[in-house]
């Protein structure tokens, strides 16, 4: 079995993340664990917070909390929402860790040995009520172009005209509304990307079967107008990693941190040196040094759209300039945006549904088999309240709940709470049998490509073979005439009933758990070979009847939801 290391883009720490996020980066990297786990493989599943820069300080000012208390109080409320949507790191870890700070420093001082990082001196607007130098996110004043009154330092929302913070008019800033600004000279480090251009561009087209929007974001930024640029990776914050060559001190450089955009990728690598130290693991490098062991490990990562630059330049650029045998990714699977009911999805101005809100209405389930067979994968996707509804009723309820309900209900009622003896499997059962190995492999190869919607597609078609075989047989009227016929059909629908629970867990995994419960087995075996799978569970195994797996969601639920996220979140 091979190797595989699975990476998330890590959260921001700044508030509850919505399911735009979930579907972007974290939901589907889990299944794709679970899936891998499930075929025998060994699997080391990574996450954690991202904690740096300014929306994190600006964060903990409004919950009027020191900031490094504010994100250590975030990180457990995200922990604990990823643990309730069934998100199985083997770590969730922290950018603002030890092992992060020492790894970030390390990378700084090899790149400045090799010649890939450099001083400059630049402009920057400071706030003389913030005492701070001020990122341009954090200035607005009027476009000078349009007129829009709350322009930011970069970019006008209303045309859309790039800008540059001494381009506003009456700018202020956004933490103390002062306008008491200046211009103030500062110097910083700079990657050297540019120096690196060529090396990620050939590394790029070596990569095979990449998705599409994944090379065409990396390739628009390599070679559109001027190219790969050098990236500032240093700010005058005071929270974040500070920035030494090293484990030396950084003359000039006292009192800054390095850019959240260069600490938070390293922190995959951190991560797992964290998770050796909380004694989960025995060996890291293994995974990520290609000199310890990692060449045999398939590495993947998984993001929304806006951060394939990031992974496939700036990190990169971290790990090639080095020089040092660190693993590449292998595959980057990237998403495009979950819209919600006609607009985006928005932390910032707090619209849509947020993690938590959705496990208080209902189930991670639901949540996760509607977002991942609507996953974004080669286009925007949107939810709607009406689809969420008419889905998880038909898949959940409907296909897969009905089947089992049917079956264990009527198997007590008829025989007994155990798997009937008598009969054998006719024409219909071996066709039955015969269509979910053709099946399986579909499903199979569907996640082996991490073809996401392939896979539910699949996955749903199987639950509704099973109903049609049902449907067909009709053991309920079999049963009066030959019992024994009647027997061999519900033995075959139970042995369905594990197969679904095995197949689904990556998808469903609470709902494939009390599957397995109520099956009484703790047979997780992949069903390779459907023939013997079908015989898995014998003659005379005991079960029982499990509570209704789905409810069905009510137009007056649908309809209070609709209304209750219509706005903006408090």
């Amino acid at each position: 079995m091979a190797r595989h290391l699975i990476t998330s883009a890590i959260p921001y720490i700044n508030g509850i993340k919505h399911l735009g996020n979930l579907i972007g980066s974290q939901l589907p990297a889990d299944l794709y664990a679970r899936y891998l786990r499930g075929r025998g493989h060994e699997v080391l599943f990574l996450c954690a917070t991202d904690e740096h820069g300014t929306p994190a300080e600006l964060a903990a000012a409004k919950a009027g909390k020191p900031v490094d208390e504010y994100c250590a109080e975030m990180w457990q409320v995200q922990a604990d929402l990823a643990d309730g949507f069934g998100l199985s790191f083997d770590h969730y870890g922290r950018s603002s860790s030890d092992q992060n700070r020492k790894l970030t420093q390390h990378f700084a001082g090899v790149l400045a040995d090799n010649g890939l990082i450099e001083e400059r001196s630049e402009a920057q607007m400071y706030s003389h009520a913030d005492a701070r130098f001020l990122p341009d996110r954090y200035i607005e004043g009027t476009c000078p172009n349009c007129a829009f009154e709350d322009a930011r330092g970069d970019q006008c929302d209303n045309c859309g005209k790039l800008l540059d913070p001494v381009d506003l008019i009456n700018p202020h800033s956004t933490i103390s509304g002062s306008t008491d600004l200046e211009m103030r000279e500062t110097k910083h480090l700079y990657l050297l990307q540019s120096k690196l251009k060529d090396d990620i561009d050939q590394w790029i087209d070596s990569q095979t079967g990449w998705p599409v929007l994944t090379t065409s974001i990396a390739k628009k930024w390599l070679h559109d107008g001027d190219g790969l640029q050098d990236r500032g990776i240093t700010r005058d914050l005071s929270w974040g990693v500070p920035v030494k060559r090293g484990d030396d001190d950084w003359p000039g450089m006292e009192g800054k941190v390095f850019y959240v955009w260069f600490d938070a990728p390293i922190e995959y690598i951190a991560c797992a040196q964290e998770w050796v130290d909380a004694g989960k693991g025995d060996d890291w490098a293994r995974w990520w040094r290609t000199d310890k062991g990692a060449d045999d490990v398939r590495y993947t990562q998984f993001m929304g759209k806006d951060n394939v630059p990031f992974h496939t330049l700036s990190f990169p650029a971290t790990i090639i300039g080095s020089g040092e045998p660190w693993k590449r990714v292998d595959y980057l699977k990237s998403f495009n945006y979950l819209n919600y009911d006609g607009g985006q999805f928005s932390t910032s101005r707090g619209r849509g549904v947020f993690m938590d809100q959705a496990l208080e209405i209902l189930p991670a389930d639901y949540w996760r088999w509607w977002l991942l067979s609507r996953a974004p994968e080669t286009s925007d996707s949107e939810f709607t309240w009406d689809q969420f509804q008419t889905d998880c009723n038909k898949d959940l309820a409907d296909v897969l709940g009905n089947f089992v309900s049917r079956v264990t209900k009527f198997c007590r009622s008829k025989f007994s709470e155990e798997v009937p003896a008598g009969g054998t499997f006719g024409e219909a059962e071996t066709a039955l049998i015969d269509d979910l190995q053709t099946r399986l492999a579909a499903y199979e190869a569907a996640m082996d490509n991490i073809e996401i919607r392939k896979a539910a597609a699949e996955l749903r078609a199987m639950w509704a073979a099973g109903n049609e075989y049902l449907q067909a047989a009709a053991p309920w009227a079999v049963f009066k005439e030959d019992p024994d016929q009647a027997a061999a059909q519900i033995r075959l629908a139970l042995n369905l009933i594990r197969i679904y629970a095995v197949l689904s867990a990556p998808f469903i995994p609470t709902a494939a758990g009390k599957l397995l419960s109520a099956m009484n087995t703790l047979d997780t075996d992949w069903p390779s070979d459907m023939k013997k799978a079908v015989v898995a569970l014998k003659e005379g195994h005991p079960f029982s009847v499990p509570d209704n797996l789905f409810g069905k969601i009510s137009d007056d639920q649908r309809e209070e939801w609709a209304e209750k996220f219509a706005g903006r979140r408090d």
